[in-house]
């Protein structure tokens, strides 16, 4: 039997942190260190974990493999995790609990998992721990930390919305750069004089790509059935607007992805449209943006680029992108 190929499938890795709701275990591990952990651990082997921040997102994303045969899934989720095996069962049978269809985990014992993310073809790595994060997007990596706490999900709603910001998600800092350094108008200026060229990538716009992919395979499925209704929906949701939204969406037609809403909102509150709009998960490079967002939304800290060099645990930066149009 030949090796089972990860390849022409979306890849995504995630720490059992950000899959469920470690707070109890990691306060045990805190106070009773390691020994005390695993004795825990084992006692608890059969209590099944909470959700987490992204446990709705894979959910959802997983659901979307009745769309291809059952033994060539368009979407595989890899368990890539700092606990040992023996510690690691409870989070394999918290999965199997919940239905998920998660079969290959890595557990590492401790050391960082993030480093196997190129080897298995990785779009995404989701964990809540912080410096394995930022060294995975200091290396290139597409990582993201959740933040808060589980949101409640609506199991009838079947809908596998996701939300991107652009400058430092989707795209890289350049532009990011010349605001802090020049300025609102320099920056207005330097937009519209490169509106033709496209931006160069940032740490998720691959992982958008593999997402499209998915996208397409649901029109297929609509081209062969008028009942199939489409579940995943892409939008971008921005401190920017005119004129430099102009170079955005050129630069998203020249990468050849998609996206079925923008929102240049100039610096309005990107909690207020969270709200409305409700998606599974919300990628931004700020943290300022997520701290009001990840009170009702799943949201995802790319630690990337000039806004967050210099940057401790928990610290937010100064709020200049509102500025941004």
């Amino acid at each position: 039997m030949p090796p089972y190929s990860l390849e022409n499938r979306l890849v995504i890795g995630i720490a059992s942190s950000a899959l469920f709701d470690l707070a109890e275990s990691d306060g045990v591990f805190r106070k009773e260190g390691e020994k005390g952990y695993r004795t825990y651990q084992r006692a608890h082997l059969d209590d099944t974990l909470r959700p987490g921040v992204a446990f709705s997102f894979i959910r959802r994303i997983l659901s979307l493999n009745d769309l291809n045969p059952e033994d060539d899934p368009l979407v595989e989720v890899i368990i890539l995790s700092r606990n040992d095996p023996d510690t690691g069962l409870r989070v394999m049978r918290s999965i199997k609990s919940h239905g998920l269809p998660i079969s290959r985990a890595i557990f590492m014992q401790g050391r960082a998992p993030y480093k196997f993310v190129r080897a298995l073809h990785m779009s995404l790595f989701l964990s809540a721990d912080e410096n394995d994060v930022r060294e995975a997007v200091a290396a290139g990596l597409p990582a993201g930390r959740v933040l808060g706490s589980a949101v409640a999900d609506d199991p009838e709603d079947r809908d596998l919305r996701i939300a991107f910001d652009f400058d430092g998600v989707l795209a890289g800092d350049e532009s990011e750069r010349v605001f802090r350094q020049d300025g609102i108008e320099r920056f207005r200026a330097h937009e519209t004089m490169n509106v033709a060229t496209p931006h160069d990538a940032g740490p998720l716009r691959d992982f958008l790509r593999e997402i499209n992919k998915l996208q397409r395979r649901e029109e297929e499925r609509r081209r062969e059935s008028e009942d199939y209704t489409i579940r995943v929906h892409v939008s971008i949701v921005t401190a920017r607007n005119a004129p430099a939204h102009e170079r955005a969406i050129m630069s998203l037609n020249k990468w050849g992805v998609t996206v079925n809403d923008a929102f240049f909102l100039g610096g309005i509150d990107k909690s207020s449209i969270m709200d409305v709009l409700r998606p599974h998960i919300f990628f931004d490079d700020q943290e300022i943006h997520l701290e009001g967002t990840s009170q009702t939304t799943p949201s995802v800290h790319i630690p990337f680029g000039v806004v967050n060099q210099g940057q401790s645990t928990g610290t937010s930066g100064t709020d200049t992108s509102a500025q941004v149009p």
